[in-house]
């Protein structure tokens, strides 16, 4: 039955929509695997995961005995005061899988949150250590959330006009995109490695951080960036004693290739994780730090503690979940998987790059991406739009970024679903060329 459209229709506020132009949501009955599957039956394969949240497929069987599992124990129990097992097991096997110093895990239920959560402790760090540091530098395109802490170091994202008086004071410098067959980029890094050291030198010790998305901007067009550059970010933060805050909630839990971006070039000071968190299960998100950071923290006075929380922090099913996400990695060898699908994309994009309709094309782990040649790049442009509508009308949930069109498959993925999206994508363009 799909009697709830009306009331959909009535009652229900969709986030990213403009209601009086976009046309009636699309009712979901069920989902396996890497396809979702209408009241009606019809297949569409979901080649964005879901927001980039799914990662293993809809209704994994282990997630989804997991999930039982748990409900059966203990569904929820608030977090200050009390811990159980799944968010003890799971803070300590992100640890473990992090590595190099992050040991301190903060739950919290979004990537915004965890963003926002982050901000305030590394201001909060130096503010417990008698600094004031008031600013932080984020990047050009870069989005984070959101909330307002997350809307300001993400307004190079140009979502957040209408926020701009009421938003932290944020310092945004270049991030150097790149692509296939790009000449320029090394001058590109140096000159956004020149920008931030200026900047960290002349605000003399007023920033708190440095926000990035490691290796791939997200929201801001699937922009990637040389994992040297990160590195060389990394090291001049520490140089100048800046802390530094990778934001991986898009790109965390094998996205680019590697469990997390920052295995590809340095570790950071502070990690945020959440989407891929819980295999698109439940809301779920944590900021992780070092203990050098925790530490200054503790004393005896409550004014030094962090002053944050949630309702839902470390939800016990989500918690649960995750931590069979996580063990699923090794147990499916979805890396191997993920380096398969980055191969296929590979092979792909030599007959996508030559349409005349694409250019700067890019491929990261598990990402394809490329730009429309002569598009607006407007967020929810003409263009995206009727792409996105054309793709739905052969069966692929694939929705452009702007000028950015991109896959991002759950890694459950076959060959032939993945051929099937590879066929869309130049019939899409082709159509585009004649509208």
């Amino acid at each position: 039955m799909t009697d709830f459209l009306d009331l959909d229709r009535r009652h229900v506020w969709h986030p990213y929509t403009q209601h009086a132009t976009e046309a009636p949501a699309i009712a979901i009955a069920r989902a396996s695997g890497a396809s979702l599957f209408t009241p009606e039956g019809r297949e569409i394969l979901d080649l964005i995961s879901s927001w980039w949240t799914t990662t293993h497929g809809h209704a994994h069987a282990g997630l989804n005995a997991a999930l039982a599992e748990q409900a059966g124990k203990v569904e929820h129990v608030m977090f200050a005061g009390f811990t159980h097992e799944p968010a003890a097991r799971l803070a300590a096997a992100l640890a473990e899988r992090l590595g190099h110093g992050l040991t301190r895990v903060f739950f919290s239920d979004n990537g915004s949150t965890a963003v926002e959560v982050a901000l305030k402790l590394a201001f909060q760090h130096w503010h417990n250590k008698g600094e004031r540091r008031h600013r932080f530098i984020a990047f050009d395109g870069g989005y984070h959330g959101d909330t307002f802490g997350a809307m300001a170091v993400g307004r190079g994202s140009g979502f957040f006009g209408a926020y701009q008086d009421l938003l932290l004071e944020v310092e945004t410098v270049p991030f150097p995109a790149t692509w296939d067959g790009d000449t320029e980029v090394a001058a590109r890094e140096a000159e956004a490695l020149e920008r931030i050291e200026k900047r960290l030198i002349a605000a003399d010790g007023a920033v708190a951080a440095i926000i990035v998305e490691p290796l791939m901007q997200g929201a801001g067009g699937m922009r990637f960036c040389r994992p040297a550059f990160m590195s060389a970010l990394v090291d001049l933060a520490h140089r100048l004693d800046t802390l530094v805050i990778f934001d991986e909630v898009a790109t965390g839990f094998g996205r680019t290739g590697t469990l997390f971006a920052f295995e590809q070039a340095r570790a950071p000071d502070i990690i945020c994780l959440s989407k891929g968190l819980t295999a698109g299960y439940l809301p779920l998100a944590v900021t992780v730090m070092t203990e050098r950071i925790f530490e200054t923290f503790l004393g005896d006075s409550f004014a030094r503690a962090l002053v944050h929380g949630h309702s839902f922090t470390a939800n016990p099913l989500a918690a649960a979940v995750a931590l069979r996400s996580l063990a699923l990695f090794g147990e499916e060898g979805t890396l191997p998987r993920i380096a398969a699908i980055e191969d296929r994309h590979r092979q792909a994009m030599a007959r996508l790059a030559v349409h005349p309709r694409a250019t700067r094309p890019r491929v990261l782990g598990s990402v394809l991406a490329f730009d429309l040649a002569g598009g607006s790049g407007d967020y929810k442009s003409a263009e995206s739009v009727a792409l996105r509508d054309h793709f739905l009308a052969i069966g692929l949930n694939i929705r452009p970024l702007g000028g950015t069109v991109y896959l991002m498959p759950p890694y459950c993925i076959t060959d032939d679903q993945l051929e099937r999206a590879y066929d869309g994508l130049i019939r899409g363009l082709d159509a585009l060329g004649k509208a």
